[in-house]
């Protein structure tokens, strides 16, 4: 469609994004890490709809109500405590997560509320214990630039991550309390977005602000939605919209949609449908109401100090655009590393390792390349990966390396071990075969196939010995021997 049809139809659409600040939980100090491991115990309970402070309903909440479903929640000894559990009221808010939030809604030019009431959204489709979301609206009225044209910020607020769903069926779903509770802000823009175009610019200009800030990084970390509406109809909200080039064709897709219901005079909007690889979405559940959010009354009002304000104000981190970067790093290295690089935020603990270690595209598989592929090949969560291949664990290796201990061939197998479980320690001992023995056999294999070149002996070698030789040592061998 053309600028002008979008103009036409009065395509509106504001975009909300939730992204999982990295630090411990919102409002218990457990830690926020995401498990792979079996769980310690589980928790079976039920979640009833109940009336909000104005006395009605939210009719989300009665929809999940009436499936009558058991909820099963898994948990660990080491890191879950009864806040997660709803055994315990919520302990004070996490200062480090509010310090991140502000700086967020500052970056976004948003003015920020003095005293802030937490509330509680109810939420009962189960992912939530205690069946409701806390959650406060810490910033308002912001704005940001795209292309000249300013693009309103409607709020910021600060909540509580839900539970990862780990299965489902029609009576029962189970899930995991290791994400229950971890900090999520939450950017919700205007409807002042008039093209599917824009909508991307937005989205990408948002994921670089908050890559300047302490935010998670890698699959899971990040959702989006995107809310829309045409000819001044009731909105339709799309959850998991979670790619820039997926934006542009979902909005197209459910343009085409409402406009088929339009013909056929059906009403379109207040619902919550999901987004599909292909574009299409499918229906969720009705839109929630206002009904749905209450006071908490377990936390006192949250009181935003002027020196604390200020102290944030002061030390606002720098925001680097992706194409300067990009630029940057290109030079240096693979432009696709770079690339994966930025995505995956990745590049201030980047720059810190390659200033330490230097072996710059080394490093940049080690962050964002071997991680996903070790993740989809031992089919092991994105989320855990992350938290495996921590700056701790990259470094040890890197040491290691630099000690010549290991080679970097033996780099990603390291990884591999470490992500199934092994403990660093037994992951980086790597059977090297002895040097001795090393000549014997190079020697037999120029006895047994004489006049191939050093490349080809070289392929021998290492198929025979896969990974248990050092390909320098096996070189000055071959050259020695066919010299």
């Amino acid at each position: 469609m053309k600028e002008e049809d979008y103009s036409r139809i009065k395509l509106k659409v504001g975009i909300e994004i939730h992204q999982q600040l990295d630090t411990n939980k919102l409002f218990c100090e457990c830690p926020s890490t995401l498990r792979q491991d079996n769980p310690n115990f589980k928790v079976k309970r039920k979640l009833r709809a109940v009336s909000g402070e104005e006395g009605t309903k939210d009719i989300a909440a009665e929809y999940e109500h009436f499936r009558e479903r058991n909820f099963v929640y898994e948990g660990y000894n080491d890191t879950t405590c009864l806040v997660e559990l709803d055994e315990e009221p919520p302990h004070e808010i996490n200062k480090e997560a509010l310090k991140i939030a502000i700086q967020l809604a500052l970056m976004l030019n948003c003015g920020i509320n003095p005293v802030i009431q937490v509330m509680r959204k109810t939420v009962v489709d189960g992912s939530n214990t205690s069946g409701f979301q806390r959650t406060l609206l810490l910033a308002e009225k912001g704005f940001l630039e795209i292309d000249g044209e300013k693009i309103g910020i409607q709020s910021i607020c600060l909540e509580e991550d839900a539970c990862k769903k780990i299965s489902e069926n029609e009576k029962e779903v189970t899930y995991r309390l290791d994400r229950l509770g971890i900090p999520l802000v939450e950017i919700a823009t205007d409807p002042d977005i008039t093209n599917p175009e824009q909508a991307k610019k937005v989205s990408l200009r948002i994921g670089e602000i908050l890559r300047a800030c302490n935010v998670k990084r890698g699959l899971g970390t990040i959702r989006q939605d995107v809310n829309m509406s045409i000819q001044g109809k009731e909105r339709t909200e799309i959850k998991g919209v979670q790619e820039p080039d997926l934006i542009i064709k979902t909005i197209q897709t459910e343009i085409e949609r409402q406009k088929a219901l339009l013909e056929l005079k059906k009403p379109i909007g207040n619902e919550v449908r999901k987004a599909n690889i292909d574009g299409s979405t499918t229906f969720l559940r009705p839109l929630p109401g206002k009904a749905r959010m209450y006071p908490e009354t377990d936390i006192p009002l949250i009181i935003i100090e002027k020196k604390f304000l200020e102290e944030i104000k002061n030390n606002l981190p720098r925001i680097r655009l992706k194409e300067d970067t990009l630029n940057e790093l290109s030079q240096e290295m693979n432009k696709e590393l770079a690339k994966a690089i930025i995505i995956d935020g990745k590049l201030d603990l980047f720059e810190k390792l390659v200033k330490i270690y230097g072996r710059n595209e080394l490093i940049a598989k080690m962050l964002s390349i071997w991680p996903k592929e070790i993740s989809s090949h031992e089919k092991i969560v994105a989320g855990y990966i992350e938290n495996v291949f921590d700056q701790k664990t990259i470094e040890r290796i890197l040491k290691t390396l630099n000690e010549k201990k290991i080679e970097e061939s033996d780099i990603k197998k390291i990884m591999g071990k470490i992500a199934k479980g092994s403990s660093i320690e037994r992951a980086l001992v790597v059977e090297k075969i002895d040097s001795g023995d090393l000549e014997k056999d190079i020697k037999q294999i120029i006895k047994e196939k004489p006049g191939l070149g050093i490349n080809a002996y070289m392929g021998l070698i290492m198929q025979k010995h896969k990974g248990k030789v050092n390909a320098l040592e096996i070189v000055e061998i071959i050259k020695k021997n066919i010299g």
